[in-house]
């Protein structure tokens, strides 16, 4: 027995060893099994499989977001918001239930008297006289208490009738007194928003573009309304969503180590759906507030798209400075039933990802994109790369309701210029030159006004005193135009030099208008103020 146990023993250790290391996924002493081999190839291609159709999964939510979002949103404005109520009329066959039940005869007849002989036939034992007494007793309290009953019963149900029907009256009453109370209240709104009131226009926006945001309630994109009677523009701040909403992945493959290596996009087509995504949302917003401006209060709106991201500063990745003309001549939605457009769903390409080759974007190039086409209709200055990200300049900033000449967009100081000179007896303006900072136009006054004559008007929104080269530059465009007065007007200041030479006789029809000038009229003509900037 002691020189057989070894050798039992050790083929059973050597065997007992392998299955360890083959569960293991290890190499055995003697090195891996063609099967071991296969099996482990088998379990790093379904991984890679499992991981692919994750990215896939990532890349299809995301053309459903650029569906989504590219949908037309329902109209919010005064009309649609206004609730009606009929009152419903009491049932005439409202069933009442009884409070008493109604008593039966079972409970009042006598109990039959026993059989002396059991032969006796039933009909004898119903003819005792006692029993007979006893049965016309019980008979008399059954019709008494019938007839009570009927009497309470009768009475009560009118009662209860009564009741019901006074609390039916009273509730049906309530909700259409609250429905009433409710459109009382939206008609001292629309009172409000035809005043140009900031709270009631800021109100109608907000909930516009809540209702706006339902379609992509998985990607919160809020935006905040700030509307500036000034200038009658509305300025809107949009969260943009966050960058990983975008698959910065192709899928997987098999590496030439048998293992699962990701196949990263290409950093362009990224950029370039995250702001597909970014301009859909942007649209949607700018038709937000274009539908639900029935009164005709906006004159313009700004839309700046912002990236918060935790610990760091927001950045402005596009900026929107429209007018309500660009805005009626622009197709901000998609039409459905279009299917070349890139909204529609028809239009997607699921992205079918290669061992070898990368999938390609969901829609076109950013370059042939109909939502960005659409944005830069409106002269929107939108990011080259969101990644970096590279942040755009805001054309306008939602600082307080009374603004500084540079939180003005480029169109809200050109509408102020406007307005102030129209107010002052300029008419047929003409815009030849618009920047961020200013602009250059013609305006004709007739005879009998304040301002007569075909004027050259330059406005700047300046920082640093106005020089006097500026002044000869205006007086030779007015010579140029064949214009009879220039004027140079200035957020800021003039210099010194500027002055004098406008007080020299061969420039008397150059005329100068600086900031405190500015926000005077702003006060005569508007009945609003301009802050000092």
């Amino acid at each position: 027995m002691a020189q057989t146990f070894p050798e039992a023993a050790e083929p059973l250790q050597a065997g007992f060893l392998a299955t360890l290391f083959r569960d293991l996924g290890a190499e055995t002493p003697d090195g891996p099994s063609e099967e071991d081999t296969v099996a482990v190839h088998a379990r790093a291609a379904a991984l890679t499989h499992h991981r692919t159709l994750t990215v896939q999964a990532e890349h299809e939510h995301l053309a459903d977001l650029l569906r989504r979002a590219a949908l037309p949103v329902s109209a919010m404005d005064f009309e649609s918001q206004l609730r009606r109520y009929e009152p419903r009329p009491f049932p005439a066959d409202a069933d009442l239930p009884p409070v008493e039940a109604e008593p039966r005869w079972a409970d009042y007849a006598p109990p039959q008297p026993p059989a002396a002989d059991p032969d006796e036939p039933a009909s004898r034992r119903l003819l005792d006289s006692g029993y007979q007494r006893e049965l016309a007793q019980a008979r008399l309290r059954h019709q008494r208490d019938l007839r009570e009953w009927r009497a309470r019963q009768a009475e009560g149900a009118a009662a209860e009738s009564r009741a019901a029907r006074a609390a039916h009256e009273e509730t049906e009453q309530a909700k259409a007194r609250a429905v009433r109370e409710y459109n009382e209240s939206l008609e001292e709104c629309r009172r409000a928003y035809r005043l140009s009131e900031p709270a009631a226009v800021e109100s109608l926006l907000e909930r516009a573009l809540a209702a706006a945001e339902v379609a992509t309630r998985d990607i919160p994109s809020p935006c905040r309304a700030l509307f500036r009677p000034l200038t009658r523009t509305a300025v809107l701040d949009l969260d943009m969503p966050p960058l990983d909403v975008v698959p910065s992945l192709s899928g997987y493959r098999l590496a030439e180590d048998g293992t699962p290596e990701p196949v990263p996009r290409a950093p362009a087509e990224r950029s370039s759906d995250y702001l597909r995504l970014a301009a859909r949302l942007a649209l949607r917003a700018l038709q937000a507030a274009d539908a639900v401006d029935t009164e005709g209060i906006l004159a313009g709106v700004v839309l700046n798209g912002w990236l918060r991201r935790p610990g760091a500063d927001p950045v402005c990745l596009l900026s929107v400075d429209a007018d309500r003309d660009a805005l009626a001549r622009t197709r901000l939605v998609a039409d459905p039933a279009d299917p070349a457009d890139p909204a529609d769903p028809a239009g997607a390409r699921s992205p079918v990802v290669d061992d070898d080759e990368p999938a390609p974007g969901v829609y076109a190039d950013a370059e042939h994109d109909e939502a960005l086409l659409r944005l830069r209709e409106l002269s929107a200055v939108v990011t080259p790369d969101p990644y970096g990200p590279v942040p755009v300049v805001p054309n306008g900033t939602a600082g307080a309701t009374v603004p500084t000449p540079a939180e003005l967009s480029p169109n809200e100081f050109a509408q102020l210029v406007r307005e102030l000179l129209t107010r002052g007896g300029l008419g047929s303006w003409s815009v030849r030159l618009r920047g961020p900072i200013g602009l250059v136009a013609t305006a004709e006054g007739t005879a009998d006004s304040a301002l007569p004559g075909r004027w050259v008007v330059w406005a700047s929104r300046n920082t640093d005193p106005v020089a006097e080269d500026e002044v000869r530059t205006l007086a030779e465009a007015v010579r140029e135009e064949g214009a009879e007065r220039g004027l140079r007007l200035t957020t800021g200041r003039f210099g010194e030099a500027a002055l004098d030479l406008a007080a020299e006789e061969g420039y008397r029809r150059i005329h100068l208008i600086d900031g405190e000038g500015v926000r005077e009229l702003s006060r005569t003509h508007l009945g609003l103020p301009l802050a000092a900037g």
